[in-house]
C-alpha cells in the first residue's frame, strides 16, 4: 500500500489536471496524485520533464533503457513496470529490455547504448567509481553536450526512482511487480503498463 495518500484528480492543481487530461493510467493517477500533495513541486517536476523531453538530443529508446536499468538498481516497482509509447515508437522492444539483464553481452544493444547503461550503473550504484577513464569511454560515443544531458537524465531517474520506491506505489501494478518478497527486474515480467508519453 502506498505510504502517502493520493489526492483525487478533482483536487489537483489545475495545471496538473490539464497535463493529465488525456487518458491517464491508474498508475499515473496514483503517482501524480501523491505528488499533488505538494502542487508547486508537482508542477515543477512536470515542467522539467516536458522541457527536457522536448529539447533532448538522446533517443527515447536509449533513455528508456537507462531508466529501466536504474529502476532495477533502485528496486522501484512502478518504474520497472512502465513502458513509454514514445520509446517503443523509437525502437524499444521487450527483447531490448531483456538485454538489460546482461547489457554488455547483448547483441541487440548498440555500443552507444551499452556505454550509457554502463555509466548509469556506476551513477546508480557507486558514483565515486566514475573516473576520468569512464568519461573518456563516454566520449567515444557521445558529444560533451550529450554527456551532460545523459548525466542529468540519469540523476533525475535515480532520484525520482528512489522517491517512488520509498512511497511503495505498487497497487496499480501487474501482479509480478507487487510481490515485494523478492528482488524484481524489468526483464522478468511479461506484463507492463504502457504510458502515452
Amino acid at each position: 500500500m502506498s505510504r502517502i495518500v493520493a489526492l483525487p484528480i478533482e483536487e489537483w492543481d489545475p495545471e496538473l489536471r490539464a497535463y493529465h487530461k488525456d487518458r491517464p493510467t491508474p498508475l499515473q493517477l496514483k503517482q501524480t496524485g501523491i505528488m499533488a500533495q505538494a502542487p508547486h513541486m508537482a508542477r515543477a517536476n512536470t515542467a522539467f520533464m516536458k522541457i527536457a523531453m522536448q529539447g533532448r538530443k538522446l533517443s527515447r529508446r536509449l533513455l528508456e533503457l537507462v531508466r529501466l536499468r536504474i529502476a532495477f538498481h533502485n528496486q522501484c516497482r512502478s518504474c520497472m513496470a512502465l513502458r513509454y509509447q514514445s520509446a517503443i515508437d523509437e525502437g524499444l522492444t521487450e527483447d531490448a529490455v531483456c538485454s538489460l539483464e546482461k547489457p554488455m553481452d547483448a547483441s541487440n544493444l548498440s555500443d552507444r547504448e551499452k556505454a550509457a547503461v554502463e555509466y548509469a550503473d556506476l551513477f546508480a550504484i557507486n558514483h565515486f567509481a566514475i573516473t576520468d577513464e569512464a568519461f573518456e569511454s563516454l566520449r567515444k560515443h557521445f558529444t560533451e553536450s550529450e554527456i551532460v544531458e545523459l548525466a542529468m537524465f540519469i540523476a533525475y531517474f535515480v532520484g525520482m526512482g528512489r522517491f517512488m520506491a520509498s512511497l511503495n506505489v505498487i497497487e496499480e501494478l501487474p501482479e509480478d511487480y507487487r510481490d515485494k518478497s523478492r528482488k524484481m527486474a524489468p526483464w522478468e515480467s511479461s506484463e507492463s503498463v504502457l504510458v502515452d508519453a
